[in-house]
């Protein structure tokens, strides 16, 4: 009999049953009135979790495809783009802006450590003022978590368009894409929505608004004007992914129903308990504490291999972690803590990393990682985040 798996990976991330069942509703024409008043009341909730009152658009696709969509509608051949790299997806987008023609200025930071705004400034005065920056709320391959309102602050008064991935942190973290100054948003379904992988989300605000109105479409299916123009109606240009559309339409109703503040207390929480766990198992964070994320931490194993000890936890417990990416393979294992996950989980997960650690020769003393871990729920720890 196949094991039964515990996804505790940064995406996909397991779907609660009543949001399984919800996709199980019969499919409805996707250019009906019934549509339209499905579709006009999810944009307004996302818009809730994303704090925006920009347009904001439900794409069928992943978050890559949000990423590229909005490089497509504002960069052209030859503009300079400031790719802001912290980790793996930090370089994605550059690579998406690199593909439609832009002359990237990579700014990379090391990786495990977050944004470094004097530098982002220093890289701005030095000019010209690039057409946008490109950067990443919470860099998934590191779990570090970037000043995204100091970078808005920066740009607030200039041209640029500031382009945020936040595919992983949307709906578990307090993210205030108007505030910031967010001119593109971006998040996806798979993540702290606790939906299967489909549905990518993107807000677009006036200032890049104007961008997109001077620019000629280059891609049909992102065009954006296209989805703005379907907007208008309650419709999407291109077949949507109804399913999907009925799933997030019940998982946003148990995010509303708990609170968002209470939703992104939860993550924080969370964070702590599995940081404190795998301190307490001898494991060396990749963050620190100050910029350390609410959805996903990654950690060095303390004199083992990571990837056997991927393997053995996948294999005879059913307990699936990420590895590294990038520069950081073989090296870090990643454990998410987002979405429709709790206590009980988050325990048993260390405790099962804990007992693969000491079958493979780690010096973890039994139980040291789950009594750090119970410790921490029962004083309740710093803030984080």
């Amino acid at each position: 009999m196949q094991r039964k798996q515990h996804l505790f990976i940064p995406g996909p991330t397991p779907v609660p049953p009543d949001v399984t069942a919800a996709m199980t509703r019969p499919v409805i024409g996707h250019r009906s009135s019934e549509f339209a008043s499905l579709q006009r009341s999810l944009v307004a909730q996302v818009q809730k979790v994303f704090q925006t009152k920009n347009d904001l658009f439900i794409l069928t696709s992943s978050g890559t495809g949000a990423m590229e969509a909005a490089v497509a509608a504002t960069v052209e051949p030859g503009d300079r783009v400031l790719a802001l790299v912290t980790g793996h997806f930090g370089n994605r987008f550059a690579d998406i802006a690199e593909r439609w023609g832009a002359k990237v200025e990579r700014l990379e930071f090391t990786w495990g450590e977050p944004v470094d705004l004097a530098a982002v400034k220093a890289a701005l005065d030095r000019g010209p003022l690039p057409k946008a920056v490109l950067a990443t709320h919470n860099e998934t391959s590191t779990g570090v978590v970037n000043d995204i309102a100091g970078l808005g602050a920066l740009l607030k008064d200039t041209p640029t368009l500031l382009m945020v991935d936040a595919v992983s942190s949307m709906g578990a973290m307090d993210i205030r894409t108007d505030e910031w100054g967010v001119d593109f948003m971006i998040t996806s379904s798979q993540k702290a929505l606790m939906l299967p992988p489909g549905l990518a989300f993107l807000s677009v605000s006036p200032k890049a608004w104007k961008v997109i109105e001077a620019h000629k479409p280059r891609s049909y299916y992102f065009d954006l004007l296209a989805w703005r123009r379907s907007a208008e109606k309650g419709f999407s240009p291109w077949t949507p992914n109804v399913a999907l559309l009925y799933g997030l339409e019940a998982a946003l109703a148990r995010l509303f129903a708990e609170g968002l503040p209470q939703v992104w207390e939860r993550h924080r929480r969370f964070a702590r308990l599995v940081r404190a766990g795998l301190r307490g198992m001898g494991c060396e964070l990749l963050a620190q504490d100050a910029w350390a994320s609410a959805t996903v931490t990654a950690a060095r194993t303390p004199g083992v291999d990571v990837e056997e000890v991927r393997a053995l936890a996948r294999r005879e417990y059913g307990l699936s972690l990420a590895g590294g990416k990038g520069k950081l393979a073989g090296q870090i294992l990643r454990l998410s803590h987002m979405g429709y996950v709790d206590e009980l989980e988050l325990l048993g997960a260390l405790a099962v990393l804990e007992l693969v650690l000491r079958r493979l020769g780690a010096p973890v003393a039994p139980g040291a990682g789950v009594a750090r871990a119970e410790e921490e729920i029962f004083t309740g720890g710093g803030a984080l985040g």
